[in-house]
């Protein structure tokens, strides 16, 4: 039933802040933006090697009540260097979620808490990396 990854929504209240963060974080700029009133209300980069959708939403638009704490699923973006990616993220002002932990041989996984209260994840995965070099052979 479940195919792939399409796209990662995360909500902010200051999405023109969040886009400048994650464009930091990414080294990308979102390829689409969109303006409701004359305010940004929504941005979308493409990231990695299969060009996934990461959608930064005005909280406005969220289905549901946001809590002021950090909760839900975590999606796990592969990183060659966990620990690196994570003192990163910290260092432009994400706040401690999950250090890193080895969940087994060739998986680590790391979270952080972005400055608008989404989870981010990040995840050395020997899986993705084999299934990459198959895709590329």
């Amino acid at each position: 039933m479940l195919r792939g990854l399409t796209t990662v929504s995360f909500f902010a209240d200051d999405v023109a802040a969040a886009k400048d963060w994650y464009t930091e974080v990414l080294g990308t700029e979102p390829y689409f933006a969109r303006e409701i009133d004359g305010q940004i209300a929504y941005v979308e980069f493409r990231i990695g090697d299969f060009q996934h959708e990461l959608g930064i939403i005005d909280g406005r638009f969220a289905p549901h009540d946001r809590s002021d704490k950090a909760g839900g699923q975590v999606t796990y973006w592969h990183v060659d260097d966990v620990e690196a990616g994570f003192e990163r993220l910290l260092a432009l002002g994400a706040t401690v979620h999950d250090k890193p932990t080895e969940r087994g041989p060739g998986f680590v996984t790391a979270s952080v808490v972005d400055p608008f209260g989404n989870i981010l994840g990040v995840m050395y995965n020997q899986h993705y990396l084999d299934i990459l070099g198959s895709k590329e052979a």
